[in-house]
């Protein structure tokens, strides 16, 4: 009994990396804030910290919420990449509109998958979306 507990467990604690079909670039969302025709640069949104300390690398291995949104972020922009546009859209515009400070305005995000040339990191823009009211996200 103990022995079929491990063999189920195992899996789960050290997963295998053929579990993928295929890797490829995952897709970095960056959103800008439109206002009066003019916009600001491109940010990163949910940026990953440069740098962690041991005490928080521990903690986050129980809880890191930041991450998992990170990650589902990184899901919607796939699907939104695949065809499915609607609610991965939605999804991402209210994702980012709870991680801005309160602003007026519109905001718009795009997709970029970074790849490596030669001794540089190229970023290419996959999508782009329609500029979305911040008031309305924030309903």
């Amino acid at each position: 009994m103990l022995r079929r507990t491990i063999d189920l467990l195992l899996p789960a604690l050290f997963p295998s990396w053929r579990f993928f079909k295929q890797v490829g670039p995952s897709p970095r969302v960056e959103y800008r804030i439109l206002n009066g025709g003019q916009g600001s640069e491109w940010c990163e949104s949910h940026p990953i910290p440069d740098d962690v300390g041991l005490g928080r690398m521990a903690r986050r291995m129980i809880w890191n919420p930041a991450r998992n949104t990170q990650l589902y972020m990184v899901a919607l922009a796939e699907r939104l990449v695949s065809g499915l546009v609607d609610h991965s859209e939605a999804e991402l515009n209210r994702l980012i509109a709870e991680n801005i400070p309160e602003v007026a305005g519109e905001i718009q995000f795009r997709l970029m998958f970074m790849t490596p040339e030669d001794d540089q990191i190229i970023g290419t823009v996959v999508y782009e979306s329609q500029p979305v009211s911040l008031s309305e996200l924030r309903v």
